[in-house]
């Protein structure tokens, strides 16, 4: 059986679902993929030629060990005979994808949906879950399992796909959209990030930055502050915290103009505001860019020549310090791609795709 996850780019929401505030993202058309098959030798064997690697794991029925951290091959075992699943045959496999890895497009998430979604199917009782439950299971196998500071979205929007709304608190709620996107663009840097030290700096800043104006106001709350609120802690902050608090703030407040964007459109081409959804990107990118502090020199100069070759607008995407940016092109994305990659990116003409798919050789 072949099970094949897209990639994911974060419209809407960039840093703040492990705030509790919702994200909005849509699935991408650049995928990972695995093939594999049942074998009379226990244990699970992938081989990875996209990166000449392999992995070899023995298994005899228990919980199995973690030799080193975010090993989400053996994680996604272990939460599955959490659930009951068990493996009394061995799985043989290969892995090819073209989503670009360590990026921010979430290669990493969307491996492990897929690779979860081959074990429920070759499992001694194979049950189809929905989508829903493997990326809370996913969630649980990259994140909990090894104390990892990043929220749901990206085992959401791959399992799942399309466009969809992510609401983490109180509780989850998700809302799929099917709104009458057209043509992205995206641009890989080639530029090392640091997902981990970035999301420690950024999410728990902000954290520490929440925890002090409770103490001076306890009613202040990130989701139902408004700006106004905001400017009243200007002295109780450094120019940075405070910086960054309305960098927060003011992205709550585009994601919430977005959602009221993508919810007028009856699905018409037509009737949807294309120009205007750029600009609410370019609006979140400026605070990711001078708030968070998360884009880098050359990212921004990959979405300025993106947006002057005709890009409607575009922002960083993933956790920043490097990877990805997209551009949002409805009309000649050709001439955006190669715009991108004259300032030394690597372009990746895109649309939005369906979620993880099953399918029999």
């Amino acid at each position: 059986m072949i099970a094949s996850t897209p990639g994911r780019i974060c419209l809407f929401g960039e840093h703040q679902d492990y705030l509790g505030l919702p994200v909005i993202a849509a699935a991408i058309s650049r995928r990972i993929q695995v093939a594999a098959h049942q074998s009379d030798n226990r244990g699970f064997r992938l081989n990875l030629p996209d990166i000449n690697g392999s992995v070899d794991i023995p298994f005899d029925g228990q919980p199995l060990p973690y030799p080193q951290i975010r090993d989400y091959f053996r994680s996604a075992v272990n939460v599955l005979l959490r659930e009951g699943f068990t493996f009394g045959k061995g799985i043989d496999g290969e892995v090819h994808g073209n989503i670009p890895i360590n990026s921010g497009t979430s290669s990493s998430s969307a491996l492990l949906v897929t690779w979860l979604t081959v074990l429920t199917q070759l499992a001694d009782n194979p049950r189809t879950l929905p989508a829903e439950q493997i990326a809370e299971l996913a969630y649980v196998a990259e994140v909990l399992e090894f104390g990892e500071p990043g929220g749901m979205m990206d085992h959401y929007s791959t399992a799942v796909g399309n466009v969809i709304y992510l609401e983490s608190q109180p509780k989850i709620r998700l809302e799929k959209l099917s709104p009458p996107l057209s043509t992205f663009v995206l641009g890989d840097s080639q530029e090392p990030k640091d997902t981990i030290g970035i999301l420690q700096r950024v999410k728990f800043g902000m954290l520490a930055i929440i925890k002090n104006l409770k103490t001076i106001n306890p009613g202040f709350s990130l989701e139902t502050s408004d700006s106004t609120e905001v400017a009243e802690f200007k002295d109780f902050l450094t120019k940075d915290e405070y910086i960054l608090l309305k960098g927060n703030v003011s992205n709550r407040d585009i994601l919430r103009d977005a959602l009221r964007l993508l919810h007028s459109s009856d699905g018409s081409v037509a009737h949807f505001d294309h120009v205007r959804f750029g600009q609410l990107l370019n609006d979140h990118q400026a605070n990711l860019r001078d708030a968070q502090r998360i884009s880098t020199p050359k990212i921004n100069r990959m979405l300025d020549a993106a947006l002057a070759a005709g890009a409607l607008g575009g922002k960083i995407n993933g956790s920043g310090g490097g990877g990805c940016m997209f551009a949002y092109a409805p009309e000649q994305p050709e001439a955006v791609a190669e715009a991108i990659e004259r300032e030394g990116g690597k372009a990746f003409i895109i649309n939005v795709a369906e979620g993880t798919t099953i399918s029999t050789k």
